[in-house]
């Protein structure tokens, strides 16, 4: 399985089935962590982190407190893409992690980054 990135017109292929996307809350300043498995039929969230609670950002029911980390399962159904854009209201954009290494994505405002599960010949499904 292979993750596509695409972003300001160009396609990034990573080879894996697995990535953490991470970020900071653009009011409360707060951590944010999600688990994602690639899929042949798109994107599952695995596991979700808050570091705190605050506005429109509380816990869901099922959290438990973990070294710091509000951690649980979302109910989400599975995505065929993750559409990220950018505010500039944290001064940084998303981090994505896998087992290659981390990179940053999205810092600049009114950027656009779409993850999605790459075709059988490894080029984005939305083309």
């Amino acid at each position: 399985m292979s993750l596509c990135i695409l972003a300001a017109g160009k396609t990034v292929t990573l080879a894996v089935t697995a990535f953490t996307l991470s970020w900071i809350h653009s009011v409360e300043k707060t951590h944010w962590q999600e688990d994602w498995k690639v899929t042949p039929s798109g994107l599952q969230i695995v596991e979700a982190r808050i570091k705190g609670s605050g506005a429109g950002m509380e816990p869901p029911e099922g959290s438990v407190l973990r070294n710091g980390w509000w951690v649980y399962a979302p109910n989400v159904a599975l995505q065929r893409r993750l559409m990220l854009a950018a505010s500039g209201a944290t001064g940084e954009g998303w981090t994505l992690c896998t087992v290659q290494g981390c990179r940053e994505l999205g810092k600049a405002p009114g950027d656009t980054i779409v993850l999605e599960p790459c075709g059988s010949e490894g080029s984005s499904q939305s083309r």
